[in-house]
């Protein structure tokens, strides 16, 4: 028998913000439960720390430069081939409740910044057919008509949850205005609760939200989710359902009680929030620069862009963020209440896992940004499966998420496809010897220009299981970290004359990891 597939996906959760990760204070009893039933990855790390380009490599098992979405703002190409796709050929029922972003949703059109000197703009590819604007955040604003064309990227059905907040549009948005009107007219900062005492709210970074618990975004998806379980609970086609929330991801609004259920002061800050600015430590040169922008009152704290915090900051946003998160716990496990009551939980993979993380003090930073912290790169990862027990309930061996599209199709009993770049995780799951990888290779492509340098921010990230090398393209350092002796990467070892061989050795394997991921897809036809 074919299994079934339930995938859960947060925004912009670190993997240490989980009971099962080792956070002693935050509550996560029913993901706790799920892990203690399953296998969870120690050191899974993102292709791309940014929405877009981790959800479609997500769903193609491909890199963002070889998939095309390279930072926010590109939408996947619709001639993508995605692990859903192949499901729903194979005779699966896909659906998507919650957040998609593998479209443009902010409203914001493209910077054609001039290809030449006489001001001329253009692309070096024409612009590809298809309808792109499917997520687009004004007409899901302004046109009652508007609606996603499905199949979408796989998905058959979609219930889809646009942006973050309270202020969500998208079919969430159509059924809170029908069926709670009420909770519709409260929503948004304007109409927020006062918060005495957060700072945050002065940035529009957080506000007390007048919604309701049972009309947020995260009961919603709840609901919407369990419904398909009821349907599909009287048989017929295997299933694959995504359940991605839109949280715990900023503004941070956590509903009702979740909004005071962790106090600011009881929070304990990162191990580097202090450590990184002692006595006689130098940070590297854009962390440097982000510390000035602070202390000189230059930095911009109302956009998702990274800003170096204060104290207070921080410990507002971990607690605000961790009322987000037992929200959604608190919701998983009324999905899975009902997996277990329409009878589908023995024959039903669990998954989770978050599309990237959150400095959330680390360092004294906030939000995310070009600068790969652990914190940000590293998310959690538990896949359960109740026909197959894992060897051992944990794993230290380096996952990405190109590997989740390969491990569901495998399990499955589909293959791969040509261009995939993921490896199944279930040979580590079953106690093979070895890793899947030597390291991962993680991309980023900013939209922004900081740090001082000319452009918008690129690079490009080797984790291996000892070191973190990271080199932009515009800047005459890099970053070198020895994470057994220096887990908390305070120590940046690229101009450290004895780490010379090393720096040497680490940049010819990320070279080569580069050349590793380079296109194949399409096969050459013929030999020339």
């Amino acid at each position: 028998m074919q299994p079934n597939f339930l995938l859960f996906i947060t925004d912009q959760q670190r993997a240490d913000h989980l009971g099962s990760y080792g956070n002693p204070m935050l509550r996560t009893p029913e993901l706790d439960a799920l892990a203690g039933q399953g296998w969870s990855a120690d050191r899974f790390y993102v292709a791309s720390p940014i929405c877009m380009p981790n959800r479609a490599t997500l769903m193609t098992g491909r890199m963002p430069s070889v998939h095309g979405v390279r930072h926010n703002g590109i939408p996947l190409s619709q001639r993508a081939t995605t692990f859903v796709e192949r499901l729903r050929g194979a005779g699966y029922a896909t659906a998507l409740v919650g957040k998609a972003h593998l479209q443009n949703m902010t409203g914001k059109g493209p910077v054609w910044p001039p290809s030449g000197g006489d001001g001329a703009q253009g692309e070096a590819w024409a612009a590809e057919p298809g309808d792109y604007d499917q997520e687009w955040g004004p007409l899901w604003r302004t046109d009652t008509r508007h609606d996603l064309g499905t199949p979408f990227y796989g998905f058959e059905r979609v219930a889809l949850a646009v942006d973050h907040g309270d202020q969500v549009w998208g079919h969430y948005e159509r059924w809170l205005a029908r069926v709670h009107p009420e909770a519709r007219r409260l929503w948004g900062p304007e109409h927020a609760m006062p918060a005495p005492g957060f700072v945050l709210t002065e940035h529009r970074q957080a506000w007390r939200t007048r919604v309701p618990e049972e009309c947020s975004t995260s009961a919603y998806i709840g609901d919407q989710t369990i419904a398909l379980l009821c349907e599909h609970a009287a048989g017929g086609k295997p299933f694959f359902i995504q359940c991605s929330f839109p949280d715990p991801h900023h503004p941070f609004t956590p509903h009702g009680k979740y909004w005071d259920m962790y106090r600011p002061e009881d929070v304990t800050l990162p191990e580097s929030f202090h450590a990184s600015a002692a006595p006689g430590r130098q940070p590297p040169p854009h962390v440097a620069w982000l510390y000035r922008q602070r202390d000189e009152r230059k930095a911009v704290k109302h956009t998702p862009a990274i800003f170096a915090c204060t104290e207070r900051e921080a410990r507002e946003a971990i607690a605000l963020n961790y009322g987000s998160i037992s929200h959604i716990d608190f919701t998983i496990g009324r999905v899975m209440q009902a997996l277990r009551q329409t009878g589908l939980d023995d024959n039903t993979v669990v998954i989770f896992t978050s599309d990237h993380g959150d400095y959330f003090g680390d360092h004294q930073l906030l939000l995310k940004g070009p600068v790969h912290y652990q914190s940000l790169i590293r998310t959690p990862f538990i896949w359960r499966d109740p026909q197959a027990a894992p060897a051992a309930p944990r794993s230290q061996a380096l996952c990405s998420t190109a590997d989740i599209a390969a491990t569901v199709l495998a399990r499955a009993g589909l293959p791969a496809y040509n261009g995939m770049q993921g490896a199944s995780l279930l040979p580590l799951m079953s106690g093979a010897a070895g890793s899947v990888r030597e390291a991962v290779l993680i991309e980023e492509e900013g939209q922004r220009t900081m740090f001082g340098f000319a452009g918008r921010t690129r690079m490009r990230t080797l984790q291996t299981p000892r070191h973190r090398l990271s080199v932009y393209a515009d800047a005459d350092w890099g970053e070198l970290y020895d994470l057994q002796e220096d887990p908390h990467e305070l120590r940046n070892l690229w101009g450290d004359p004895a780490a010379a061989a090393l720096r040497g050795e680490l940049l010819m394997a990320l070279s080569r990891c580069m050349i590793r991921h380079a296109e194949t897809s399409p096969h050459p036809s013929a030999i020339a």
